[in-house]
């Protein structure tokens, strides 16, 4: 599908000044050149053109409002002045996969203040010794190189928009933490209340059985005592015999 019928395509009844972003990946450039794209794309902020045959970006227009431009995987070798002299905002610019060779090629974009990260994977230029160095003596104003600092650090894709989440998981382990520590301290307390239940069940056990074991003694103290009775008493169906001394009553 050629450029032309692919913006028609994209903008899906709307007028071009209600397109922010604009993905035409992988159709055909006439020629290697843009088309179809204007400045009535007033309010664009994302235009990526990956892969679609670019030879130069001489046509692109005038776009105040563009931040981010794709251009990777084309065979553009140089011509980067019109990109400082029509896309004064551009924060983010891919050139990877193309052909640049030299770091004069790249001087033009000195005249975008904005621009922020810059990559340019498997462009010639990265197999110069000194690259990384140079380009960010070139261009002081980037942030990023081929998704790193000049520290080696490398980007996140919020770039710093990522610290609330942060503090958001932060307080949630916090939270979580307390929870746990109140949850141990009542597993604690129902623990030591159980103990103590169970000191009171044993004795109360205890006491029965002791109870019992006393009831037990009485028991048997009374069955000595009746026995002693009995052994006291004369058995029954025996005679008794006559003392001496009842004899002398008599007479």
């Amino acid at each position: 599908m050629d450029m032309k019928k692919r913006v028609s395509l994209e903008l899906r009844h709307r007028s071009p000044a209600e397109v922010q972003e604009l993905v035409l990946d992988n159709c055909r450039s006439s020629e290697g050149k843009i088309e179809g794209i204007t400045e009535e794309f007033s309010n664009l902020e994302l235009l990526s053109l990956i892969n679609v045959g670019l030879t130069s970006v001489a046509d692109i227009p005038k776009l105040d409002k563009l931040k981010k431009l794709e251009l990777s995987d084309n065979r553009i070798s140089g011509g980067l002045e019109v990109l400082a002299e029509r896309l004064v905002n551009l924060t983010h610019l891919n050139l990877s996969g193309n052909k640049f060779k030299d770091i004069s090629t790249l001087e033009p974009l000195k005249k975008l203040p904005q621009l922020k990260s810059l990559d340019l994977f498997n462009c010639e230029v990265t197999n110069l010794g000194d690259y990384r160095d140079s380009i960010f003596t070139l261009l002081p104003q980037l942030t990023y190189l081929d998704g790193y600092d000049v520290d080696d650090c490398e980007a996140s894709d919020s770039e710093g928009e990522g610290d609330g989440v942060d503090d958001e998981e932060g307080d949630s382990e916090e939270f979580w933490e307390e929870e746990e520590e109140d949850e141990e301290d009542v597993v604690a307390e129902e623990d030591d209340d159980d103990d103590d239940s169970g000191d009171d069940e044993d004795g109360g056990v205890n006491g029965e059985v002791d109870s019992e074991e006393d009831d037990e003694d009485d028991d048997d103290d009374d069955d000595e005592e009746e026995d002693d009775d009995e052994d006291s008493s004369p058995v029954k169906g025996q005679k008794r015999k006559r003392d001496p001394e009842d004899d002398e009553d008599d007479e």
